[in-house]
């Protein structure tokens, strides 16, 4: 089973949309929370990330990430190589 990648973004964040594109273009599948309209989404992200209010929040491989570090989300990314290897 593929892992889960979770993206909690607001409309209009910058950061947000960054990210996403950044996924998008790395070919990898996630599942985008508006959080600015999504009460449930917003306290699922606060509680993962430890309360945090900025966005993006990114959800890969047990790991958290609090708004768009491309050298972070890189590393994070290379656990879905491992985990499709062991596949």
């Amino acid at each position: 089973m593929s892992e889960q990648i979770k993206i909690y973004t607001t409309p209009g964040c910058p950061y947000c949309k960054m990210a996403k594109e950044f996924l998008s273009k790395k070919g990898v599948e996630f599942i985008d929370y508006d959080v600015k309209n999504e009460k449930d989404a917003r306290e699922e992200m606060k509680k993962i990330s430890g309360g945090a209010l900025r966005v993006p929040v990114i959800s890969v491989c047990n790991e958290v990430i609090v708004g768009f570090d491309r050298g972070r989300l890189e590393q994070a990314l290379s656990c879905l190589e491992q985990s499709s290897k062991i596949e």
